[in-house]
């Protein structure tokens, strides 16, 4: 592989994940040279990441406005989580039946992780970059497991919609985010058993109350998370809360 090519790949996965983890915002310019500082990429595979990152979906171009963050409507946002809770649950059920001790112990030790970095009662912000990261590998680990790369395909595509991406963590609410950390630890039991179904159930709810959550709290800390388009969200949904609701 050529150094050319090393570098483009580098400026995708960066970008990509700057964007994921909404340290870009949906709708913002891509100053080119702003980025490849940022990034510490040149500008010639920086503008090769974006025209790639243009083909996925996850990047808009337009002429004489240049490159800048796609922005994806309430619907676009709500159906990827619908059909991302599908796909996972059925990562699960086929995962159920390729189960080693190895993956099992390897899905423990991401559970026990996860709780370490909560253990304080709270997920507190230096833990939360590492907190992500386990929940990315967690989710990852079920669907390579699976052994469809399909599933794979379809899901790696769903998270280019970055409010549905596992990278998104709603970090402020211990009582969520601990439900939430349960329920991989319930998924992982259920695949160390060959429990596929069950796995699969657990999953689905997974992912379902997350988006149900999600929307509660695009209410009350608009600015929390990425931009939803204005003219695409639902009668009483707001996209800015009031300083009498804001948390500090």
């Amino acid at each position: 592989m050529s150094d050319a090519s090393t570098s483009t790949e580098i400026a995708v996965a960066r970008l990509r994940e700057t964007i994921l983890r909404g340290e870009l915002r949906p709708g913002d310019k891509l100053h080119q040279d702003q980025l490849a500082e940022m990034l510490g990429v040149s500008r010639t595979p920086l503008r090769t990441a974006l025209t790639a990152l243009t083909q996925s979906g996850l990047v808009v171009y337009e002429s004489n406005r240049g490159f800048r963050v796609r922005e994806f409507s309430y619907e676009e946002m709500v159906g990827a989580f619908e059909v991302r809770a599908e796909l996972e649950a059925m990562a699960c059920r086929k995962a159920a039946a390729n189960m080693t001790t190895e993956v099992a112990d390897r899905l423990a030790a991401l559970v026990e992780e996860g709780d370490a970095l909560l253990a304080p009662g709270e997920l507190v912000a230096d833990n939360l970059g590492s907190y992500r990261q386990m929940n990315v590998a967690f989710h990852d680990l079920v669907i390579r497991i699976a052994g469809n790369p399909w599933i794979r395909d379809f899901v790696e595509r769903l998270h280019d919609v970055p409010m549905a991406s596992d990278r998104i963590i709603m970090w402020r609410d211990y009582d969520v985010i601990r439900r939430s950390h349960d329920d991989h630890s319930r998924i992982a039991h259920a695949l160390a058993r060959g429990q596929g179904d069950r796995a699969g159930a657990i999953m689905h709810e997974h992912i379902t109350y997350a988006l149900e959550h999600l929307l509660s709290h695009l209410e009350l800390y608009p600015d929390d998370f990425l931009r939803v388009p204005a003219a695409t969200v639902p009668a009483g949904r707001s996209r800015r809360g009031t300083n009498s609701r804001r948390k500090t």
